[in-house]
């Protein structure tokens, strides 16, 4: 009686600790294992202004002072900390304790996102540093650490977010927030955790689903090669639909045959589940993954964007991923979910997802859900002019493409946002390495360099115009037939720029322009202010928004449905646009629902605008 009574005392204490331990679950849906430990919840913390901790040795620290909630950044209230003022050095600490039947397996340690650069200490020795704030990232601990034992974890982070060498999205590069640039994001924003892995284990699949000769394939990467085997089945509903064994070899290609194939679409998000097993040389199983695919096919022809060979017209909302009390991270799972539900009942069919590489829970959530997105970085804030800084972002972005590649729900691949930089040599530069290195990684998926901006080497064209009037708007973008360009800002060489082939001071940038050869999206417009209990508020904290406020409601639904159907009406020549936003973001008040995710509108008027298509318009 006792020892049951101490066993059930055990797994309440278990379930209560899941319970209460922030962002629970498996944070990479697609590439599962059962061996893992999340390291989520109270670390200790110590700010470091000086930049002086490494001459302290706080690399070496067994336990800071303060404490902090991981994964929120020390900026939100949900870490326990909530300092808004800019932190350039920050230094984490928590004991890890390795178990025990991890022994003879490669211990890794992953990092959902840290923000911007860090480097990981084990025992006071760098295990490892990493470059880029929203990718993903494994560090391999298994030297120094043994099974069985605990030991001392500690994460160094930088950010210089005003050095212009770093992507930092929507980050605020001024003290407070103001316009459309929120509070920062420094450190871990994003789970963090351990996994054990045979040393044959499985390191990454690429997913490609064939629709048009109904087969699926998949390219392994493994950790090590021992003359083993990997062996992918597919089901359907726990039903077996293709099975096949190969070498366990990184040049090995698994090819399924999907008979009675499903498609994914928003209309129908059928997945598939994937199981991957690895065998050593003896026939023993070392390594077992589960993951999923959605069978589908993006392409364009002529100006049309097409899903599994038809076009299909693409409603997006803007995205920005921000959370009152989490800032970047959102407080839960459900969080991410619900934002995806709160899309689709205002009638959209996807969303651009902002100035934030979004983790990769809601991409799962949007692939359960037919749910289309479009993949792009936090780009805001560097010189693209800059070659450290190019580095910096093609690293990045690189980690960024083969995290997410495998999922249906993405359709597009956007790594910036409005650049507009007056130099002949950087910045077509790295547009044109960004467009080749991202389709050497993933060729499945249109590219969509600059949005909003100077179209250098894209598959896309889009422009943003926040013209309130309806008929104005309409004539802006069609404008007699020639469809509206992007800004030819008079922008002038900057003097690190003279001499380049010939330039003066005076001579302005060359603009591309449109030759509707491709798809052409208005992929911001809208971002009507409302939120009349802001209208009085101190300059600090105004209301923002694109033009005059309506003065009612009913001018509201009439302004917003007029510019919609703006839009539809140029289906011809527009093949689909994202509105601006679906929540407020602290001082920008031009959402469909308020920060804290409530409705501003009625969402049946709400809902029967953005369900308009070209046919029902």
């Amino acid at each position: 009686m006792k020892r049951i009574s101490l066993a059930f005392l055990s797994l309440f204490l278990c379930v209560a600790s899941v319970w209460a331990m922030p962002r629970p679950e498996y944070p990479r849906p697609q590439f599962e294992r059962a061996d893992w430990v999340n390291l989520n919840g109270e670390w200790t913390y110590s700010f470091d202004f000086g930049g002086s901790g490494m001459e302290r040795e706080f690399y070496k620290s067994n336990g800071f002072n303060d404490k902090i909630t991981v994964p929120f950044c020390p900026e939100s209230k949900l870490s326990g900390v909530g300092y808004t003022d800019f932190i350039n050095h920050f230094w984490y600490q928590r004991p890890i304790t390795i178990p025990q039947e991890w022994n003879g397996k490669n211990i890794l340690l992953n990092f959902g996102a840290v923000y911007y650069r860090s480097e990981v200490y084990i025992d006071g020795v760098l295990a490892n540093r990493h470059f880029g704030g929203t990718s993903s990232f494994a560090v391999d601990i298994t030297s120094l650490v043994k099974p069985g034992q605990t030991h001392s974890l500690v994460v160094y982070v930088e950010s210089d977010l005003r050095g212009a060498k770093q992507a930092g999205g929507k980050q605020n590069l001024q003290y407070a927030s103001y316009g459309c640039n929120y509070t920062r994001t420094t450190g871990i924003w994003q789970t963090v955790w351990m996994e054990a892995v045979h040393p044959e284990g499985l390191q990454s699949v690429q997913v490609l689903t064939d629709i048009d000769q109904q087969q699926l394939v998949v390219r392994p990467r493994f950790y090590k090669e021992q003359g083993g085997k990997l062996q992918v089945t597919l089901k359907d509903n726990g039903k077996v639909v293709a099975n096949q064994t190969v070498s366990a070899s990184s040049l090995s290609s698994v090819v399924l045959p999907v008979k009675k194939m499903k498609t994914w679409s928003p209309e129908s998000p059928f997945l598939y589940d994937l199981e991957y097993k690895v065998l050593d040389k003896n026939g023993n199983i070392v390594d077992e993954v589960k993951g999923y695919a959605g069978m589908r096919k993006v392409h364009i022809e002529g100006n049309k964007i097409y899903l599994n060979n038809k076009p299909y017209y693409q409603r997006l909302v803007l995205d920005q991923g921000f959370y009152p009390d989490g800032i970047w991270t959102a407080p839960s799972d459900e969080a991410l979910k619900r934002d995806i539900e709160l899309s689709m009942e205002a009638g959209f069919n996807g969303a651009r997802l902002h100035q934030k590489v979004f983790e990769e829970r809601f991409y799962y959530w949007a692939d359960k859900m037919g749910y289309l997105t479009w993949g792009e970085a936090s780009s805001w804030g560097m010189d693209c002019n800059d070659t450290e800084t190019a580095r910096n972002f093609i690293t990045e972005w690189s980690e960024i493409v083969q995290r997410d590649r495998n999922h249906p729900s993405l359709l597009i691949w956007t790594p910036t946002n409005e650049e507009f930089w007056p130099d002949r040599v950087q910045y077509p530069r790295l547009m044109h390495d960004l467009y080749n290195l991202t389709k050497l990684i993933d060729p499945t998926r249109p590219f969509h360099g600059a949005s909003g901006g100077t179209h250098i080497a894209t598959d896309i064209w889009t422009v943003h115009n926040y013209e309130q009037d309806p008929a104005k708007l309409k004539d802006k973008l069609y404008n007699g037939g020639k469809l509206m360009e992007a800004p030819k800002w008079e922008i002038h060489l900057m003097p690190m720029n003279i001499g380049y082939n010939g330039l003066k001071y005076t001579d302005q940038y060359a603009f591309p322009e449109y030759r509707k050869d491709m798809p052409y999206l208005v992929d911001e417009f809208g971002g009507i202010k409302w939120n009349p209990a802001q209208q009085t508020e101190s300059a600090q904290n105004t209301s923002w928004g694109y033009g005059e406020p309506p003065r009612s409601l009913e001018e509201f639904y009439t302004r917003l449905e007029g510019q919609v159907d703006a839009v539809l009406s140029l289906s011809n020549d527009i093949w689909g646009y994202c509105y601006t936003q679906l929540t407020d973001v602290e001082q920008e008040q031009n959402g469909i629902y308020y920060y804290d995710r409530t409705p501003k509108f009625d969402m049946k008027r709400i809902h029967a605008i953005f369900s308009k298509t070209p046919e029902s318009k």
